[in-house]
């Protein structure tokens, strides 16, 4: 079993290429490395290990760039539609106060939702009433809220249901590639941990020579 890892992703990585580079460029830790097992068929074994490793790592990164740039836009596109649709809503109050079912028709009575699937099916209805209704329509022109104004909103609805739509697709790729990197960290540092293993019994009186596989020797 793997020893715990003390360093991040990206300083292992490193460590352990430099530890490839190094046992496969000086010729006596290879010659040593071989004499305990560690000959060019293992070692290829683990630098294609190493490979597959550094490959889900970049990807992962990748992928959480993306996830992070779907979701921005998601929230931006959120805090736009909130910023029409909360004037639209105290406009729509003081047009309909006097006219109850008209309020309720518009879900304009009672407190607006938090959560943002009951915040999104409050505000849905509104626009979509509104833009089927001529008479509402007229009424809402009064305080400057046209038509076009009204469509372009809906069509700012749609813009955040693909946004969101989105942002869940690339959390979602985002975490299978997070598991992907888990599990090739954990087979390479579970290889590395035997290799430095016997490295630190095969280099035993070659401090020097240990260190240069990244490994720090206490003096």
């Amino acid at each position: 079993m793997a020893t715990k890892r003390t360093l991040t992703e990206a300083e292992a990585l490193e460590q352990y290429r430099v530890s490839f580079e190094n046992v496969g460029s000086q010729t006596e830790i290879a010659t040593i490395m071989a004499e305990f097992g560690f000959d060019e068929t293992l070692l290829t074994e683990g630098k294609t290990l190493l490979t597959k490793t550094r490959e889900a790592f970049d990807f992962n990164k990748k992928e959480d760039d993306e996830t992070s740039e779907s979701y921005n836009n998601f929230t931006t596109t959120r805090e736009n539609l909130a910023k029409t649709y909360t004037l639209h809503r105290k406009k729509g109050k003081v047009i309909f106060r006097n006219e109850p079912i008209t309020l309720n028709k518009l879900s304009l009575s009672g407190s607006l939702p938090k959560a943002y699937i009951k915040w999104l099916e409050v505000v849905k209805k509104f626009y979509t009433i509104a833009s089927t209704d001529t008479d509402i329509q007229a009424k809402l022109l009064r305080l400057k809220i046209t038509t076009e104004e009204l469509n372009g909103t809906i069509q700012l609805i749609t813009d955040l249901e693909s946004a969101r739509a989105e942002y869940l697709r690339e959390k979602g790729e985002s975490q299978d590639s997070t598991k992907a990197k888990d599990k090739a960290f954990g087979e390479i540092d579970d290889w590395m941990s035997e290799f430095y293993a016997v490295a630190k019994i095969a280099l035993e009186d070659k401090p020097q020579l240990l260190e240069s596989l990244g490994k720090f020797v206490r003096s």
